[in-house]
């Protein structure tokens, strides 16, 4: 890498310094597929989600991309959602940089630089046993694309009853989690990917009696998750030191300004909510 960045990418440090924490602590990221920030500021307003809740606020970023796949891959090389009032990549904070990315030689101070394709081929470089529990198609692996994120991990695993349609989508997935996690020895580090998919469509079976997917039940989807997560945490504070990551891919539309759905480029699609924090 022979010409510098023009920008002091390496001003831009992060709180978490996470060469201490590669090696010493598990790590888990969890995504709430689809979850958009207003559902999830409201939610955490409400006091609705008091698992989630009690490790401080959601912060307002901007997705890497308006639907999973995309989004997906630039997550896994270390661009996690930016601050929504970030106005240059020397504002967004990187937990994970890759060494070779030929964008200068001054990394953003406290990354954790790897090697590899992706961060999680970086953290099985380092002995962490690197497992993804899949939720929505692109991690089904029933397909030639479906297969594309699952690889990059040691382990992975998704059935019927972690996808979408299922309504205990996210009770199967931390249970089977916990169940995998248990299997591991206990000095054994490891790198957990969640992708929740019981906030994409459909969504409308966690309101009693609605017939159709709405904001209100985007939001009834995200309590359940919340939830379902009281065990999961629970396992790992027993295990080891936990760092938590905990976003969206991107966020949706029920009808604002006409939009619909995601793919597509609107406010309620781009902002997703952030936060990291240790159990």
């Amino acid at each position: 890498m022979d010409n510098e960045i023009p920008f002091e990418l390496g001003t831009n440090k992060s709180d978490i310094n996470m060469n201490e924490v590669v090696g010493t602590c598990d790590i888990l990221f969890l995504c709430l597929d689809t979850l958009r920030y207003d559902v999830a500021k409201k939610a955490e307003s409400e006091h609705t989600i008091p698992v989630l809740g009690q490790y401080g606020a959601f912060e307002k970023c901007i997705a890497p991309a308006n639907f999973t796949y995309p989004s997906h891959h630039a997550m896994f090389i270390g661009f996690l959602p930016a601050p929504a009032s970030a106005k240059s990549i020397s504002d967004r904070e990187l937990l994970f940089f890759p060494k070779k990315i030929g964008m200068g030689h001054k990394p953003p101070p406290n990354a954790f630089l790897f090697d590899g394709a992706s961060f999680i081929e970086g953290l099985a470089q380092v002995d962490y046993h690197t497992l993804c529990i899949g939720g929505v198609a692109f991690f089904d692996k029933r397909s030639d694309i479906g297969k594309v994120l699952p690889s990059m991990f040691e382990e992975s695993h998704w059935t019927p009853k972690f996808s979408c349609v299922n309504p205990q989508s996210a009770t199967n997935q931390v249970e089977f989690t916990m169940k995998k996690i248990n299997e591991l020895p206990k000095d054994k580090k490891v790198f957990c990917y969640i992708n929740f998919s019981a906030i994409h469509y459909p969504n409308y079976f966690y309101q009693d009696g609605e017939k159709k997917d709405t904001i209100e039940t985007h939001q009834k989807a995200l309590e359940y998750v919340d939830c379902s997560l009281k065990p999961l945490f629970e396992l790992f504070k027993k295990r080891n030191k936990t760092f938590v990551i905990v976003t969206s891919d991107h966020g949706t539309c029920y009808g604002e300004d006409g939009y619909k759905f995601h793919g597509i480029n609107h406010s309620s699609v781009n902002h997703v909510p952030y936060k990291h924090f240790f159990l």
